[in-house]
């Protein structure tokens, strides 16, 4: 059960006749001065870095305009890195272009309406040929310029001939993604067994292994209906607290350890690290609950006795 990120597989895209992009504004001469960084979000919560050289009176929420590889993108600003954090993106941000208006909004709009249907449609296409895939996305670039859908499938499937359909029915560059099942959960959205919104929607940037063994270092149930998020994998919020488990564990003896109390010798049965204390049990099967104050009194005891 052990689980670990989900890797996606390199995209296919096919090139058709480009549509033109809706008319808009040329943007401004750059201005002198540092240009502050933001960091933009698409949709599928997936985030970018860009910067605003033409000092834009961008505030965090605003939908704006941005150059992309193959013409421009919409997102939604939400944070302002420090320079310290921008200074870690790989390449040189991109530029914000401006702040969408009402004619970027209704365009936005109206991708979306787009978007449903092509999922739609590419569904449709890949059960007439038989194709072992999942489509969970589309996503419509802003401008029309690229369409990109996204699939998951236990193995790597051939979809040359789908996108070669795609593109002929929207003329337009179109990709395909496999993605995993994280990645699906993120996209997908949804409410956690907790009853708040799911991490990965919300503030996770990058998915890290998790395995069973966080879980039984916080010894929780391994029932898997427990412990497993939407996505079908062990829950991300287990690493949250590993480290003040693992932490918290130096202060206890382990489970199947020897403990002397009043009425003799008895094993260490279980660890409660949340109520402070261990279960022992006697040679009798009776059962004694040890506070950790307890604990630590007996190992200054018995450190003394070497000093």
């Amino acid at each position: 059960m052990d689980d670990l990120t989900d890797q996606p597989v390199p995209e296919y895209a096919a090139d058709t006749e480009s549509v033109e992009p809706p008319s808009a504004p040329p943007p401004p001469p750059e201005k002198k001065g540092e240009a502050v960084v933001y960091l933009v979000e698409f949709k599928g919560s997936r985030k970018d870095h860009y910067r605003d050289p033409y000092h834009l009176p961008i505030r965090i929420g605003d939908r704006v305009i941005v150059q992309v590889e193959r013409g421009e993108d919409m997102g939604r600003v939400v944070l302002r890195p420090g320079p310290k954090d921008a200074a870690e993106a790989k390449v040189k941000p991109l530029p914000i272009l401006r702040i969408a208006g009402k004619p970027e909004l209704d365009q936005a709009a109206a991708n979306s309406q787009k978007e449903h249907e092509a999922r739609r449609l590419c569904r449709q296409m890949v059960e007439e040929r038989g194709l072992k895939m999942k489509v969970v996305d589309a996503e419509w670039q802003y401008d029309g310029n690229k369409v990109t859908f996204y699939f998951t499938a236990e193995k790597r499937v051939d979809f040359r001939q789908l996108v070669k359909d795609l593109a002929a029915t929207y003329r337009t560059r179109i990709e395909l993604r496999q993605i995993g099942a994280r990645d699906e959960a993120r996209r997908v959205g949804g409410l956690g067994i907790c009853g708040y919104e799911q991490c990965c929607t919300m503030f996770l940037k990058e998915f890290e292994p998790v395995t069973t063994q966080l879980a039984r270092d916080q010894n929780l149930s391994l029932n898997p209906a427990k412990i497993s998020g939407n996505c079908g994998r062990l829950l991300c919020c287990l690493r949250y607290e590993s480290g003040f488990y693992q932490e918290a564990t130096r202060q206890y003896p382990r489970v199947g350890s020897e403990w002397a109390t009043e009425s003799g010798t008895a094993t260490v049965d279980r660890v409660q690290i949340l109520h402070e204390r261990i279960i022992v049990r006697g040679a009798d099967g009776t059962e004694q609950k040890i506070p950790l104050i307890e604990i630590k009194k007996a190992r200054e005891k018995r450190k003394s006795w070497f000093d």
